[in-house]
């Protein structure tokens, strides 16, 4: 790797050498990694530094920005970040721009300090210019955004070109400056006053370039100016071919800081636990750096002092911030001891101390100190002092199993990419805390910074928060998989100097980092002998810490951790059940979370909660990755892949989250949270047991209710007085010494629930009190299983019937009327008085708005295999329809439809006219008989024979319009939010209301969605409280019932939610069967084969009874029980 090089030799114009096209070429006068640096002039100054950071909880998370005003909040949070740091400066700001379409085509000159840029526009610093107006944001998952041929990039190389003056503070007279950028995309050269200082290149880690020399000080009177070129497009680019957005800039801090001559540049903290975890051997390894034109300073005459700070005092001391003694926390002074043998010599320096009862670092508990580094000279006076927050804890490995502090926890994450959707690769304090306290509610504990290192208060945040984090190399060559021509980089020497400078820079800068449990060689990028020397040097620096890689097939020997990708659940169990695999198994990725989606995920969970050797996962991923677009009309939007023009482009792709882009949460979320829960509730024959599955924490902090339900109504609650039940350990409550027990024996309910519900007891730092930490419903057994649900039939005659024509007329004089349309063979309108219920009679259906899940797999692919089957353009036609009987108390029709492709309607036509025609595919036949009550009451019978040869069916069920008015629903099943047969253990049975508005569900993507599974019953009514009850009846099993504004051809035909069109009526969806949605992957058939619809014959009964005030839907449900 190069070091120096001439200027002629690196200047931007010398077009003969393209140093961004040198892969052994990756940066110039930059400097080493290290920790980020503060600055600081006291020690008291550093302890209130980190206490006023200190100061973060849920309510921060309240000033998350996610439109427009996020862009000013992100220059806010690059100014909160430098407060109280008197020798750091942020250049954060606005700044002047101009894009060039190329490196060639820059204006002459550009960086010097005469040069003109009044005619350039200004653009906030940090931001990414294609969120700006410049160029356009391209996503692709593989395929590289250009031409294939490494390490050259497209001519065409859209080029930033900033200025930006700055003065040097008169109190930094006589001291270095340092120039530091956190990240920028992607590769740049950087000039203080029209002197080239630098140039260097990685996406996602921090440039720092020496510029005293090069500053003009402040006594002068004159504004330095500060210049950059930003290639969109360099050979680096090939490590960066991560599954996101390509964006460009200058998207992360720009800072100057202020050192003294000689100064501490790099230091490393370490603990070691003994074995019971009650003593700590603490190490500080300091690095200097001496400056090279030093006269002043002998480091024989300097000394170093370190002291670690005890933060839980500055939470508990009760006093103002002003009166607080912060240094009167400190509980250990560690002692300098000589540098081991090998050392760096003179500016290297070893500190060591014991620390006895530390309060260790978890997830449960994120208990930190401050370390506080000072350099001294010989009087006394501080030359320099920096510090961080740091974490006690012992990061091991025992067979099968990762443990932390001696416990095998289990890891229930995501991964998470940098994302906001107005400022995109710019972050800002507020969203990231929004992120891990929305990550916290919902009991997810563990974070993979997917695929590069993120913004370095992220991991301040994960540290206070308390959130595990495997920290990853930007490193990911994944479109490399499509070449039939190119080695992947990892097999090649030319690469290894680059692609082991970006594993160095995140491991110096991030090591302090108690979150951190585990380092990542990248993602996606083969396997080969770079990756050999990546592993080899992390093990060498840090054995503190476990080692993760999946390419290669996951199990190298470059990973300390099985690491696999979307491996299904029966694969997984077969490696955890190897004897000869000593390792744990942690999907890296898995329940790829693609609009609607995330089915199947607890069966993972069934496996790991039950199997030794898994140890938990990374959900894929956190956040759609939606940009802000606005559209010719105006309308403001989330847009994916393909919205701004981009080519190539992998459409929706990008939108996988559990979370929207402004992180309200997705249906699924309610998933994760219920199988991630700490607190297992389970009936176990006799006993509910309640188990704490915590490793460190007790449930004294937990509250726990119960509450009992009898076909959907409150039939008692109350507290549930539990002994404190130690980590890892379970009570059981005897059924017949339980509070409900009475409540339920006494009752007569067919079926009754148990919901148990633990909340916490007080605030912290993530959620306020009373918080929901788990809850779980629990099924009694019934009264008697075997009653039906039937109709009371009453000896009320007077009902009349009509036939003129094709129509059908019955009705209750002065109640109700319905018609029944035998051409078509349905209900062709139902009234109630003057109001009208139904507009368009029930169908059968078995069609849905196709998931992103049904379209993986290409040929494959579910939708594939319904469109090859016709399914798609399936409809329903009568081909017999007659009264069979009629008295004054029922009407009885009989309707057969079959189920043709709309193409061969005309068919039907030649059929019923006794021409010869072509044979007809029928796909489906369907028995209807309707039996027409005096009371009102429609009971519905279907008998459904699909084809055998037809696929898995999307459903098996009927579909009607209701009036636009009938918009408030009520029902009884699992609710409130969506599920569906393969996602629904958080769902509880309840009674819901809700209108058809808000049922929605407004997937970025449309598909199908909105629905509600275990549907016992559902009430449809207007304003007025008249409308529509629908149940299952008989023996039939509860439905799966959806209905919205937007019909199946509608969330089918529109790209975008916002493009979807209201219709004039409900479209309802009532389900005997609906295949589950999938989720082990989005590009393969992965529904589980008891979440199928097999093409086989279904036979299910449906009751519909007008609602008429002040009749509710569970009065008639409960009418329908003898």
């Amino acid at each position: 790797m190069a070091s120096i090089s001439p200027v002629g030799l690196l200047s931007p114009n010398n077009y003969s050498h393209r140093i961004w096209e040198d892969p052994s070429f990756i940066k110039w006068r930059k400097r080493d990694a290290h920790v980020p640096l503060h600055s600081h002039d006291t020690v008291e100054g550093s302890l209130r530094y980190w206490y006023e950071r200190s100061k973060v909880d849920f309510l921060n998370a309240n000033l998350a920005l996610w439109h427009d005003d996020a862009v000013f909040g992100a220059l806010e949070s690059a100014a909160f970040w430098v407060k109280g740091l008197p020798f750091v400066k942020s250049l954060s700001g606005h700044w002047k721009f101009f894009l060039a379409t190329s490196p060639e085509s820059v204006p002459v000159n550009f960086y010097d300090i005469t040069f003109d840029d009044s005619d350039w526009v200004t653009l906030p610093v940090p931001s990414n210019w294609q969120m700006h107006g410049f160029d356009c944001p391209i996503y692709t998952n593989i395929v590289y955004p250009f031409p294939m041929n490494p390490p050259y990039v497209p001519s065409d190389n859209p080029t930033g070109c900033y200025r930006k003056s700055f003065r040097i503070p008169k109190e930094w007279k006589g001291r270095r400056i340092l120039l530091h950028f956190e990240a920028v995309d992607s590769a740049f050269f950087v000039w203080v006053n029209g002197v080239l200082i630098g140039y260097s290149q990685d996406s996602r880690l921090p440039a720092e370039f020496e510029i005293t020399d090069h500053c003009y000080p402040f006594d002068l009177d004159k504004d330095n100016v500060l210049s950059v070129q930003v290639m969109r497009w360099s050979d680096g680019s090939y490590l960066e071919d991560q599954d996101h957005w390509w964006l460009s800039g200058i998207h992360r801090d720009v800072l100057l800081l202020s050192k003294p001559e000689v100064f501490i540049t790099d230091y490393f903290f370490k603990s070691t636990l003994d074995q019971n975890f009650l003593t700590a051997d603490l190490q500080v390894e300091v690095k200097l750096d001496l400056w090279q034109n030093c006269e002043n300073v002998s480091l024989s005459n300097i000394t170093m002092e370190a002291t670690l700070y005890d933060n839980s005092g500055w939470s508990t001391s009760g006093k103002d911030n002003d009166e607080m003694d912060l240094s009167s926390y400190d509980v250990l002074h560690l002692n300098l001891r000589p540098p081991p043998t090998g050392s760096l010599g003179s500016h290297f320096y070893l500190l060591e101390g014991k620390l006895e009862k530390p309060r260790l670092w978890s997830s449960e508990h994120p208990n930190l100190y401050t370390l506080v580094l000072v350099l001294k000279d010989s009087s006394g006076n501080i030359l320099d002092c920096e510090s961080c927050q740091v974490g006690i804890r012992q990061i091991s490995q025992a067979p099968k199993q990762l443990l932390v502090n001696g416990q095998p926890v289990v890891i229930r994450g995501v991964n998470r990419h940098e994302h906001h959707p107005r400022t995109g690769k710019a972050t800002l304090e507020a969203c990231m805390i929004k992120d891990l306290v929305v990550m916290k509610q919902n009991n997810i504990n563990a974070v993979r910074n997917s695929h590069y290192p993120q913004h370095p208060r992220w991991y301040e945040l994960c540290d206070l928060f308390g959130v595990y984090m495997i920290d990853e190399a930007n490193i990911e060559t994944h479109g490399f998989d499509l070449s039939s021509t190119f080695k992947h980089p990892t097999q090649e020497s030319r690469w290894a100097s680059s692609m082991l400078d970006r594993v160095i820079g995140m491991v110096e800068r991030d090591k302090n980092h108690a979150c951190i449990i585990s380092w990542s060689l990248g993602n996606e990028s083969g396997y080969g002998p770079n990756h050999c020397a990546m592993a080899g040097w992390i093990r060498e620096k840090d054995s503190s810490r476990l080692l993760h890689y999946e390419g290669g097939g996951s199990r190298t020997s470059s990973t300390d951790i099985i690491c696999p990708m979307y491996m299904r659940v029966w694969d997984i169990l077969k490696i955890a059940k190897d004897p000869n695999e000593s390792r744990p198994l942690i999907l890296c990725e898995y329940s790829h979370a693609m609009g609607n989606s995330n089915g199947n995920i607890h069966k993972y969970w069934e496996a790991i909660n039950g199997t030794f050797g898994l140890q938990g996962g990374f959900i894929w991923d956190w956040v759609d990755q939606g940009l802000l677009k606005v559209d010719v009309d105006g309308c403001k939007h989330w847009a994916y892949g393909g919205d701004f023009g981009d080519s190539p482009n992998d459409l929706n792709f990008c939108l996988n989250g559990i979370v929207w882009p402004d992180r309200t949460p997705h249906p699924a979320m309610h998933e994760v949270k219920y199988l991630y829960q700490p607190i297992k509730i389970v009936l176990a024959e006799t006993k509910v047991e309640i188990t704490n599955a915590q490793y460190f924490n007790t449930t004294q902090e937990i509250e726990f209710s119960w509450h009992l339900h009898g076909d959907g109504c409150n039939l008692g609650c109350g507290t549930l007085n539990l002994p404190v039940i130690q980590a890892q350990e379970s009570y059981g409550i005897e059924q017949e010494s339980a509070p409900w027990y009475s409540v339920w024996k006494a009752c007569s309910a067919r079926e009754v629930f148990l919901t148990i519900i633990g909340k916490l007891r007080h605030s912290t730092r993530w959620a306020k009190d009373c918080h929901v930490l788990a809850s779980t419903q629990l099924i009694l057994s019934a009264k008697d299983d075997s009653i039906p649900h039937v109709v009371r039939l009453i000896s009320d005659s007077n009902l009349i019937s009509k036939n003129v024509g094709n129509i059908i007329a019955i009705e209750k004089q002065n109640s109700w009327q319905i018609k029944l349309n035998t051409q078509t063979g349905t209900i062709e309108s139902w009234k109630v008085g003057e109001c009208s219920l139904i507009n368009q009679g029930l169908l059968p259906c078995l069609w849905r708005a196709p998931t992103d899940n049904d379209k993986g797999g290409a040929p494959n692919s579910y939708l594939c295999k319904w469109k090859a089957a016709l399914l798609d353009r399936l409809t329903f036609h009568t081909d017999e329809c007659s009264v069979k009987e009629l008295t004054s108390n029922m009407v009885h029709v009989k309707t057969v439809f079959i189920g043709v492709p709309k193409d061969q309607e005309i068919l039907l036509k030649s059929k019923s006219s006794n021409q010869e025609s072509e044979p007809i595919h029928i796909q489906c036949k369907v028995e209807v008989n309707y039996y027409i009550h005096s009371t009102g009451d429609v009971i519905v019978d279907y008998m459904v024979n699909p084809k055998n040869d037809l696929p898995p069916l999307p459903r098996v069920g009927v579909v009607f319009h209701l009036e636009k008015s009938l918009d408030h629903v009520s029902w009884y099943g699992k609710g409130p939010f969506e599920c569906y047969p393969d996602r629904k253990e958080a769902a509880h049975v309840g009674i819901y209301e809700s209108s058809v508005q808000d049922l929605h569900v407004p997937y970025i993507f449309p598909v199908e969605s909105s629905g509600r599974t275990d549907v016992r019953w559902v009430a449809f009514q207007n304003s007025s409280g008249v409308g529509l009850y629908a149940s299952a009846y008989g023996t039939s099993p509860p439905m799966q019932m959806s209905a919205s504004f937007y019909g199946t051809a509608e969330l089918e035909r529109a790209t975008h939610n916002h493009y979807l069109v209201e219709k004039d009526y409900v479209e309802v969806h009532l389900d005997h069967k609906h295949m589950g949605i999938g989720g082990d992957d989005s590009w393969s058939p992965c529904v589980h084969d008891e979440y199928l619809v097999p093409p086989v014959p279904y036979s299910f009964s449906i009751r519909l009874s007008p609602i008429i005030p002040p009749t509710t839907g569970q009065d008639i449900y409960r009418s329908q029980i003898l």
